[in-house]
């Protein structure tokens, strides 16, 4: 299994904390499935509906996630 490192705010990390019952990492890796294989059905049937669906998620987590903080990383 390959590792991936990500950035968090401090106050989201503090929220994350109180519930150390969650498997953060395993959480993380089903929503990266789920979202893969959501491209994966795109891929293959070319669906005019879902396509904008996904664009429409994809520019609400870019305005979400792009910040300097991750941009930094790009540079190393």
């Amino acid at each position: 299994m390959t590792n991936i490192t990500l950035s968090i705010e401090n106050s989201v990390y503090k929220r994350l904390k109180k519930h150390s019952e969650i498997k953060w990492s395993e959480f993380v890796r089903r929503i990266i499935k789920q979202r893969l294989d959501e491209l994966d059905k795109m891929d293959k049937h070319h669906d005019k509906e879902s396509i904008l669906t996904m664009l429409a998620s994809e520019n609400i987590l870019k305005k979400e996630w792009d910040n300097e903080e991750d941009e930094r990383w790009n540079n190393l």
